[in-house]
């Protein structure tokens, strides 16, 4: 995955919402409180906890949408804290969906308390092993990612 790329992106956004909003300082609380929503939106989107429910999980263009979202918070808070990489290590294997889901949660945790960039990595390589097990590869990542920041701008414009 090319990383320089999606920081790049990333930063633009991230300048532009700055500027066009006249914030201040990194919105780092902010930011790692987006990032929660946005794995909690996701897990509601997989539906892989609700053990009580019949009804599958959503399909896997709404479910990578959601995902993306998630990298877009994460570049984010690299980039607040200058934590940017070319590179993230190998995260862990996780037996389900729901497994991962409570890992990344408690790393997000950690990270907030910590904000240290080995804690960031951990956090970013656990998040990306949670997006190979609910099934996306690099290229697909990638991909989604670049037409949400496009899509992050086009809502931009029109004031969102």
């Amino acid at each position: 995955m090319n990383w320089t790329t999606l920081f790049d992106q990333q930063r633009r956004l991230d300048e532009r919402i700055k500027e066009e909003h006249q914030l201040s300082g990194n919105q780092f609380d902010e930011r790692l409180l987006a990032l929660l929503v946005e794995l909690g939106e996701l897990a509601n989107e997989t539906r892989s906890f609700k053990f009580w429910s019949t009804k599958g999980p959503s399909p896997q263009d709404v479910i990578l949408e959601e995902y993306v979202d998630g990298i877009h918070f994460l570049l984010s808070l690299g980039l607040a804290l200058g934590y940017e990489r070319e590179s993230f290590p190998a995260g862990s294997s996780y037996l389900d969906a729901t497994d991962a889901f409570l890992d990344v949660f408690r790393k997000v945790t950690n990270f907030g308390l910590s904000k240290t960039e080995a804690m960031y990595e951990t956090l970013m390589a656990a998040y990306l092993e949670l997006g190979y097990t609910l099934g996306f590869n690099e290229e697909l990542i990638m991909l989604a990612y670049v037409s949400k920041n496009k899509q992050n701008h086009e809502r931009q414009d029109q004031g969102y």
